[in-house]
């Protein structure tokens, strides 16, 4: 019987993009804008869990919401041309294709900067999903039966577990190699580079 095309899901930020340059003029601007302090810097190095959970160290909870839709405004702007792929992402999505997958990214950020990202840095996934932070996740997972799902921080290892998908760490983000595997990680890569050659031992032990 054939086995039906594996779907690998990757997230955005940390796994795919390099987001910390981007996110942290945004934070800056913001902070200039309205005259609250933001520690841009520190920001940075917790990315992954959505706006609001970083906006509540910065702003009164009622502001939250408004300010988060005011940081979305300015972002693509801002945000959009100081990112860079990680290094590794174009080939890691090459890599499915070749395997005759579909590439999918599932990530927490606004969907409409995730794609705007992606289509400033010409990488074409087949979907992408946003707007859901770990075990979140798993819906967009299970709706396009991915087997494999790709990140950076220990909520995607909690999203891939949660869809019953195999959970592939990169150690690029803000979660050290040792946290990943605590969190239930199957495989942890030192960074995307790796993911081609782990792809092709892997397809034929799964087959």
């Amino acid at each position: 019987m054939a086995h039906m095309a594996l779907t690998v899901g990757f997230d955005l930020d940390m796994t795919l993009i390099d987001s910390r340059p981007g996110i942290r003029a945004c934070y800056r601007a913001l902070s200039e804008r309205t005259g609250t302090y933001i520690d841009a810097d520190l920001a940075v190095t917790r990315l992954g869990p959505p706006l609001a959970e970083e906006l509540i160290n910065w702003f009164p909870a009622e502001e939250v919401p408004v300010m988060a839709d005011l940081y979305r405004e300015m972002y693509p702007s801002i945000a959009i041309a100081a990112t860079p792929a990680m290094t590794g992402a174009r080939e890691a999505i090459e890599a499915v294709r070749e395997a005759g997958g579909r590439a999918i990214v599932v990530t927490a950020k606004y969907e409409p900067n995730a794609k705007l990202h992606l289509a400033h840095l010409g990488i074409e996934p087949d979907a992408v999903i946003g707007d859901l932070w770990a075990e979140q996740k798993a819906e967009a997972l299970r709706e396009h039966d991915a087997g494999v799902y790709v990140g950076d921080h220990v909520g995607d290892v909690r999203g891939a577990r949660t869809a019953g998908a195999l959970s592939v760490a990169v150690a690029t983000g803000p979660c050290p190699e040792e946290e990943l595997r605590a969190a239930g990680a199957d495989v942890v890569l030192t960074d995307l580079t790796e993911f081609p050659r782990w792809l092709s031992d892997y397809r034929p032990a799964r087959a």
